[in-house]
This record gives C-alpha cells, sequence and structure tokens, in this order.
C-alpha cells in the first residue's frame, strides 16, 4: 500500500518532533518543515502530499497564508490547522477556505491521529470519486467516437446508396447523363456562398438534389424517352413526376425534409410553377437553389436537340428571370464568383464522374 505523506509546519521544533515522531510509528511518511516559507518549497519539491498540519502562527508568513498557497496547487490536499486556545477564530475562517479541521494546543496525540486518519480517508474518496469521473468521462468520450464513427459510416452508406440510385436512374434517361451528381454539387456549392454551414441542412439539400428526378420512375419511357416534343396530354404525366418522387420519399424518414425539395423543384419564384403554383418564400428555401442550380447544368448540357450553351449564355438567363422564376438571392450567389468557376467545376465533376471509384 501506498504510505501517505504528511508535512508538518511549526516554528516550535518541540512540536514539530513530537507529531512528527507519533506520526511516523502510526505508519505515516512526514516531512518536517520550519515555516510556511520552508512548507511551500517541500511541498512543491516534494510532490504528493497528501496532508499538511500547519501551525496557524509562524513568522514571516501564516498558516493560513500556507493554506492557500498549497490549496492553489493541489486543490485536494487535506490541510489540518493547529492554533492556540486564542486563534481557534482563526482556524474556523481557515475551515471556511478549505482546511480539514483543526486541532487546539495542548492536543492529545490519539486526538491528532483519529483526525489526520479521517482526512487522509476523505482525500483518498474524493481521489478514488474523481478517478470515477474521469473513467466515467474517458468511457463517454469512448462510445461517442464509436457512435460518431457509425453513424459517419451510415452516412456514407446512405450517400452511396442514393448515389448509385440516381445514377441508374440518369442511365434510364440518356439525356441528363450525370445531371443528378452535378446538379448536386452545384447546389451545395450554391448554399455555401449563401452561407450554409450547418451540416444537417447541406446533407438534406444534397440528398433532395441528388433525388430529384426520382418521380420520373413513374414516366413510361414512351414519354420519357421520346426523341419529339411532347403532346400537352404528355407533358400532363411528366409533370407528375415531383409528386411521385415525394410519395416515394416523405415516408422515409432520413428523407424526409428532402423529399420538399423534390415536390417543390420545378415552382417558379413569380408562381405559376408546378405542382402547387407556389410563389417567392413560399417556395422552400432549399427548392429556390436547386432551381438555379438544375437550369445551370440544363443549359451547360449537350441534348440531341441542340449543342450545349455557354455558361455566360446560362448566366443571361438567370440575370432575365430574377424574381421571376429564379430567387434573386441564389441567383446573386451564382454571380458572388467569377464564371470561370462555374467552368472549372463542371470540368472538376465530369472528370470525377468519369472515375470507375466516382461514388465512393
Amino acid at each position: 500500500m501506498k504510505q501517505e505523506k504528511i508535512l508538518i509546519a511549526d516554528d516550535e521544533a518541540d512540536i514539530r518532533e513530537l507529531l512528527g515522531d507519533f506520526l511516523r510509528e502510526e505508519g505515516f511518511q512526514c516531512i518536517l518543515a520550519v515555516n510556511a516559507f520552508d512548507a511551500l518549497e517541500k511541498f512543491k519539491s516534494e510532490g504528493n502530499i497528501d496532508l499538511v498540519m500547519s501551525d496557524i502562527r509562524m513568522p514571516g508568513r501564516t498558516g493560513l497564508e500556507l493554506l492557500i498557497d498549497v490549496k492553489g496547487i493541489d486543490e485536494d490536499v487535506m490541510v489540518i490547522m493547529i492554533s492556540a486556545v486564542k486563534d481557534i477564530e482563526s482556524a474556523i475562517t481557515a475551515m471556511s477556505r478549505g482546511a480539514y479541521d483543526y486541532v487546539a494546543k495542548p492536543f492529545k496525540l490519539t486526538e491528532v491521529g483519529l483526525i489526520a486518519r479521517k482526512a487522509l480517508e476523505k482525500r483518498k474518496l474524493v481521489l478514488q470519486n474523481k478517478e470515477y469521473q474521469r473513467e466515467l468521462e474517458r468511457m463517454v468520450a469512448d462510445r461517442t467516437r464509436e457512435l460518431q464513427n457509425a453513424l459517419e459510416a451510415l452516412d456514407r452508406t446512405y450517400i452511396f446508396t442514393l448515389r448509385a440510385l440516381v445514377t441508374a436512374l440518369d442511365t434510364r434517361d440518356e439525356e441528363t447523363q450525370g445531371h443528378s451528381l452535378r446538379v448536386a454539387k452545384y447546389t451545395l456549392k450554391l448554399a455555401e456562398l449563401m452561407g450554409w454551414g450547418d451540416t444537417e441542412q447541406l446533407k438534406t439539400l444534397e440528398y433532395g438534389a441528388l433525388l430529384h428526378d426520382i418521380g420520373k420512375i413513374g414516366i413510361p419511357d414512351a414519354i420519357l424517352k421520346k426523341p419529339g416534343e411532347l403532346t400537352k396530354a404528355e407533358w400532363e404525366v411528366m409533370r407528375t413526376h415531383p409528386e411521385v418522387g415525394y410519395k416515394i420519399l416523405h415516408k422515409i424518414e432520413f428523407l424526409e425534409e428532402a423529399s420538399e425539395i423534390v415536390l417543390f423543384h420545378h415552382e417558379r419564384y413569380k408562381g405559376a410553377g408546378y405542382p402547387s403554383g407556389l410563389k417567392g418564400k413560399d417556395i422552400p428555401i432549399g427548392a429556390r437553389i436547386f432551381a438555379v442550380a438544375d437550369t445551370v447544368d440544363a443549359m451547360t448540357s449537350e441534348r440531341p436537340y441542340r449543342d450545349a450553351l455557354t455558361f455566360e449564355d446560362a448566366s443571361n438567363e438567370l440575370k432575365k428571370y430574377s424574381g421571376i422564376q429564379f430567387d434573386p438571392r441564389v441567383v446573386d450567389a451564382f454571380h458572388s464568383v467569377p464564371l470561370d468557376f462555374w467552368k472549372q467545376k463542371r470540368i472538376d465533376i465530369d472528370l470525377r464522374f468519369k472515375d470507375p471509384d466516382f461514388l465512393l
């Protein structure tokens, strides 16, 4: 067992030696100090002092001042004050400042031994409790890391699955291969330019952008892949895809918020969009951001019936219909960086799309 260390500070040699001899016989390691200055130096140099027994009145520096010094170094050290009868009030003051107890001169050695053992037992309990708290904190930190790692792995699984799904959908609609992945990247960048920083919000936005056309799974190939213009009746069918997509997603817990982007991604800022004809801020902000990203990618992508337009063309279109089809704040965010930024982003995304491991 660890031998507990007691520091005894008293300017009276007889008392100092008497206490030292008695407490050594009781099984403790004792260090003796002739005054508060000497005691503080030994407290620092010895280290791991369990108990300080100090006279209140000592020349140059009092026991009360020593109490404050040692408690400042080790708040858990036990301190017993040694006082003359006339210093009882000072001893009580010392207890209010963190001393464990006091003994009054003349004292009985058996009484001193009992108080010392109680003080050391309290210190042991305090230290055990602190170690227990630290162990709990370590366990909580470990479990938190494990949970965070599990959640991150789950998120990676989600996004991998969603990317695989939209890639399959884009493959079905040959005119728009890679469109969902590109528009998701554009949407996230626009959100960041608008000051979005919340991880969960950005995650919802990415899910919604990736899955915006999932409702096309319910559109017949005869309409979806028709090479010519659609008839009015065929357009009516095509325009059901946001609602079809919403019905697919909104009951899936982690996609519930993203399903709103899917439902409203064809609304127009001044109304006249579908399916609900919403206007302005009634359209979810995620859908408004997406609408700009979607238009930019649609215009700058090649189609069987036309060549890809330039980013300058897309920029002019956004400016022309700002406040009509598009939220002006999102249009401003798009133009807050040079067009060369978006051109390079398109190149980077397309290169990534050609990578066999791009889903990872």
